[in-house]
């Protein structure tokens, strides 16, 4: 709850902060913007006596944006998608980082920076994962899918904040992980001998993309969500943030930070990290 607190205040300090910045006014059409980047880190180490193991790793990541504006009309959509992977000498690949998600955002005017909404979120991963030789996931075990209508305000494409307070969330698996599960045992929150979990509830879904200093950008994304048939008062967090430091145009280092907490997947947060000399194409 702490941290739930903590994250909160952050994104709310952050849009007091940005409401007082000039409105940006958007232009009608298709506004498209987008960055591939490739994050690389490497250690070595010979008769180092402090000890140390030689390791190589790297992430490749696509983040693109393409917005529509029409009159009374707005259509946000974002997709990303980020892949990593780590060798240690003696040790077989493993993989650091899986993720693809796009989401979906259409707006019509009410009053103001309000507008009546309806989003769209789908995730899932690329590639499958193995624990101890067994196989724990792959694309499309789970795959989430959230949708509902709601409020929107947007100040801009990079300032925003959606209200769906009658979320539909499905989760989807693949039956061979939830075939010979124990009665009363679930798979990412699937029952045994289902394939799908239907869930009822509300979610809030906030982005700030901002500039600290030249050259230093930060993109702050929260996903929260309660599910209404079941333990409503337990909230599932989804919060990044990416903060970009360029060099120059095509070199930048990238820092990526994400928490979850889903207790359907695990008790507990889930954190990732990831940092290091970026090559960056813009598109």
């Amino acid at each position: 709850m702490k941290k739930l607190l903590a994250i909160a205040l952050l994104f709310g300090a952050l849009t007091v902060n940005a409401q007082e910045k000039k409105e940006e006014q958007p232009k009608e059409g298709w506004k498209k913007t987008g960055n591939i980047s490739f994050l690389f880190n490497q250690s070595a180490f010979n008769n180092w006596l402090a000890g140390g193991q030689n390791n190589i790793s790297g992430t490749l990541g696509l983040n693109y944006d393409f917005n529509y504006v029409k009159g009374d009309w707005t259509w946000d959509n974002k997709l990303i998608a980020s892949y990593g992977v780590t060798k240690l000498k003696g040790e077989d690949i493993q993989k650091t980082d899986d993720r693809l998600e796009l989401n979906s955002l259409l707006g019509k005017k009410a009053s103001g920076y309000w507008f009546y909404s309806a989003f769209f979120n789908f995730k899932t991963q690329m590639s499958s994962t193995d624990v101890g030789g067994q196989q724990q996931s792959h694309f499309f075990s789970p795959a989430y899918f959230q949708f509902g209508p709601g409020m929107l305000w947007k100040k801009s494409d990079n300032l925003k904040v959606n209200f769906a307070p009658a979320t539909s969330k499905l989760i989807v698996v693949h039956s061979h992980f939830t075939d010979n599960l124990a009665n009363g045992a679930s798979y990412f929150g699937v029952a045994a001998n289902e394939t799908t979990r239907y869930e009822l509830g509300a979610s809030i879904s906030g982005y700030y993309k901002f500039d600290i200093m030249k050259n230093v950008s930060v993109e702050n994304i929260l996903n929260l969500y309660t599910n209404y048939l079941e333990e409503a008062k337990n909230v599932d967090i989804d919060y990044t943030v990416n903060v970009v430091m360029k060099v120059n145009k095509y070199l930048s280092a990238n820092l990526s930070m994400q928490a979850i907490y889903d207790d359907n997947a695990f008790e507990g947060f889930q954190t990732r990290e990831v940092f290091g000399l970026g090559v960056n194409y813009g598109f």
